[in-house]
């Protein structure tokens, strides 16, 4: 089933449409559920805090890929860290210069980690839907607040008035847009969350 969702994000009207699973199985509870089967890379999505870094080098490491950091790719390529990309080129200019490096990220057998902005780039998710199965690490918004620090530091795009409830509430959509697997992080260790993704990937 395909559903639809509507809201407005700087001034546009955006529609979603819940993209359709291809690859499933059955869980016990009859339900189904995306695998990683044929995809070459695993792609993690997720609000900053959610551990796709951490979770994505263990990750890794279990399944003998390769570890990638979109963010560290951007902050290579532009030799700038992300919070000095915001200060220059604002919020919209870094959102392009995310969206433009992810769309050319080129990798085979790697975990990749993504900024928790790279949702809104239409053109870099469609990429990353295409060379790997995209996994949303999904957290309460209380689990997020508890772990985030400063926002500014770590190079979270927010706009003016913005606040991180109103971020939350607005990628949340977005994330579960572009998944191909929803994993609930909430309450568990990084090692059950691997294993139920490595599970899964050798499903």
């Amino acid at each position: 089933m395909e559903v639809c969702v509507c809201f407005c994000y700087n001034k546009k009207r955006i529609t979603i449409q819940k993209y359709q699973n291809s690859n499933t199985i059955k869980t016990r509870e009859g339900k189904n559920m995306e695998t990683m089967q044929g995809k070459k890379n695993i792609v993690l999505i997720g609000m900053p805090g959610a551990g796709k870094s951490t979770v994505g080098v263990v990750l890794a490491k279990r399944l003998g890929y390769r570890f990638m950091d979109s963010d560290l790719v951007i902050q290579e390529q532009t030799k700038k860290l992300l919070h000095e990309l915001i200060t220059e080129h604002g919020v919209d200019g870094f959102l392009k210069i995310e969206e433009d490096i992810n769309a050319g990220l080129d990798c085979e057998q790697a975990v990749i980690a993504t900024g928790g902005s790279v949702i809104y780039g239409e053109k870099a998710m469609e990429h990353l839907r295409k060379i790997g199965c995209v996994v949303y690490l999904k957290l309460s918004y209380k689990e997020i607040e508890d772990r985030l620090g400063d926002l500014t530091a770590r190079g979270v795009a927010l706009k003016n008035g913005q606040t991180l409830k109103d971020l939350y509430n607005e990628r949340c959509l977005l994330y579960e847009k572009y998944a191909h697997i929803v994993q609930e992080c909430d309450h568990k260790r990084v090692r059950e969350i691997v294993q139920e993704l490595a599970s899964q990937a050798n499903a």
